[in-house]
């Protein structure tokens, strides 16, 4: 099967992800192709929000001036799910030099480790 061509618009943490995966170890069909584009964007976006989170102030003011958490942290909670469900459905196979009992929770959690996600 032919390596899949990285779709248009994927940033840094998004190519990444997809050169590691279309390296040739896997074979996808198109369904998760697509599974796997929205994986690539979601690592973008949670990026990009990380990338703002650096910068900002990690309590803002609510609506009557209470101290409430930044609504970047909860979006960033929320693409990091999104990103953990989406590589979940691809049912990656476990790595050659896993032992065999890595459970799908801690494989996607060292996946998103590698990826920034």
């Amino acid at each position: 099967m032919d390596k899949p061509k990285a779709p248009s618009g994927l940033k840094a943490a998004g190519r990444r992800l997809w050169k590691q995966l279309t390296n040739g170890d896997y074979e996808f069909n198109s369904a998760e192709i697509r599974i796997l584009e929205d994986a690539c964007r979601e690592a973008d976006i949670i990026d990009r929000i990380e990338g703002e989170l650096g910068s900002a102030a990690l309590v803002v003011s609510g609506s009557q001036g209470q101290p409430v958490a930044s609504p970047l942290v909860q979006e960033v909670r929320q693409h990091r799910m999104v990103f953990k469900s989406l590589v979940a459905a691809l049912k990656l196979p476990d790595d050659e030099e896993s032992s065999g009992s890595e459970s799908d929770a801690a494989r996607t959690l060292a996946f998103k480790r590698h990826y920034g996600a």
